[in-house]
């Protein structure tokens, strides 16, 4: 079942966002991703987020900022098993164009993301990490 975050939901988002970053973006100092774990857990509830839950267990969630997505995380162990296909369903039922940008050395995300209809538009470079990332967007047909 997917379902607007509720705040009793937050810590466990939050948890997720940082198992998931850690072990996805090795490539940039996991101090990073802990430095940013209480600012993220704030910035949940201001957000538009959805989680799919399934026996009671948030499994992962979609946070988006309008029709920008602010990221998709799953937890480790549900990954592959159709619960990000799941999300992006959702948000492309809702919404007519999505925008997101995602670090070139994540290979596996930028693959899902083309299965998924997104197109790189362009390149840049994440000012926070020094990373380089591709702007992806896809649209409605």
């Amino acid at each position: 079942m997917i379902r607007k975050l509720q705040g009793a939901d937050i810590s466990k988002v939050a948890e997720i966002w940082l198992e998931n970053n850690l072990k996805t973006h090795c490539f940039i100092p996991a101090q990073y991703w802990e430095n940013n774990f209480d600012l993220v857990k704030e910035m949940l509830s201001q957000a538009e987020v959805y989680v799919y839950e399934n026996d009671q267990k948030i499994q992962g969630f979609i946070g988006l900022n309008g029709e920008y997505i602010e990221g998709i995380f799953v937890l480790t162990e549900m990954q592959s098993k159709g619960v990000g296909k799941l999300l992006m369903d959702f948000i492309k039922e809702r919404k007519e164009k999505l925008v997101l940008n995602v670090y070139q050395k994540n290979a596996r995300a930028i693959h899902f993301y083309h299965r998924e209809g997104f197109d790189i538009r362009c390149e840049g470079l994440d000012k926070n990490t020094g990373e380089k990332e591709y702007t992806m967007i896809w649209q409605q047909k």
